[in-house]
């Protein structure tokens, strides 16, 4: 009717929902240990969540007294800020059980002082260089996983010719997914015609020295998928009854090597 007034929307504004453990622990998924470049919640390392109304309080346990400071603190900061920003949290309680330091770190957690201001004089730097070789490890790892993956299902490829290889050429599976983080988070291209064998600035490697680079990569995804497999034995023996929280790991596929070095180096020869 020509006129007559529009009509009036009443929009009814929905409750928030409840913070829950559930919410509390896909949060922590995103915590990734830097050396072991796995999200704490599959290696166990959450000893506990506690929940008071909208506050939570998180326990976290590593596999010895003496893991290096900077990590454990990076760890127990990195599962604070994301709590901090889960919606409608209180009070986030953050404390390191176990540790040499545990006193100090808990202190500058509460405090939220940062790595500096926690450690003072025995801080040499702020985190984030520290952070940045971890990750630029952890995308070495997954090129390396990918690559290996790809090559073993073209036997009759020589490992020089994976220098050729684009983001395109490889499978749509989890070691794909993978390095498709690890990329985005040291700022490489993630396009389909992108070089998949390449350093840390993103320059292809020659065809000549390819099979070299790959090599290295192995030696660096064998160190931290060592690492891992060991601390994880670690902690199970420090807290016995901790392996029902620790996730199988999906990299453990891709042992044992021979026989594809077996294979690839007839290929070369």
């Amino acid at each position: 009717m020509p006129g007559a007034a529009a009509p009036t929307l009443h929009l009814v504004e929905r409750a928030p929902e409840p913070l829950t453990e559930s919410h509390v622990l896909r949060a922590l998924d995103s915590v990734i240990d830097p050396e072991l470049d796995e999200p704490i919640t599959d290696l166990g390392f959450v000893r506990s969540v506690t929940l008071t109304g909208a506050g939570v309080e998180v326990h976290l346990r590593l596999p010895t007294s003496f893991c290096a400071p900077n990590f454990a603190y990076l760890m127990a900061s990195d599962t604070k800020d994301v709590l901090a920003a889960l919606p409608n949290v209180g009070v986030v309680t953050v404390e390191l059980d176990d540790h040499h330091d545990s006193d100090i770190i808990n202190r500058g957690l509460a405090a939220d002082a940062g790595y500096q201001g926690t450690f003072l004089h025995e801080a040499e730097s702020s985190l984030d260089e520290l952070r940045a070789t971890f990750q630029r490890k952890a995308h070495t790892a997954a090129m390396e996983r990918a690559l290996t993956a790809f090559l073993r299902t073209r036997p009759e490829l020589a490992e020089e010719a994976i220098a050729a290889v684009v983001l395109g050429d490889l499978p749509n599976d989890s070691a794909k997914a993978a390095l498709m983080r690890r990329r985005d988070t040291i700022g490489l291209s993630t396009v389909d015609f992108a070089t998949v064998l390449v350093d840390d600035r993103g320059s292809p490697c020659p065809a000549a020295s390819a099979a070299l680079a790959l090599r290295r990569a192995r030696s660096t995804r064998i160190s931290i998928d060592g690492n891992a497999h060991f601390c994880r034995g670690l902690l199970a023996t420090r807290y016995p009854g901790s392996e029902a929280d620790q996730l199988p790991r999906a990299q453990e596929n891709f042992f044992p090597l021979s026989s594809l070095i077996r294979t690839h180096k007839r290929k070369i020869a």
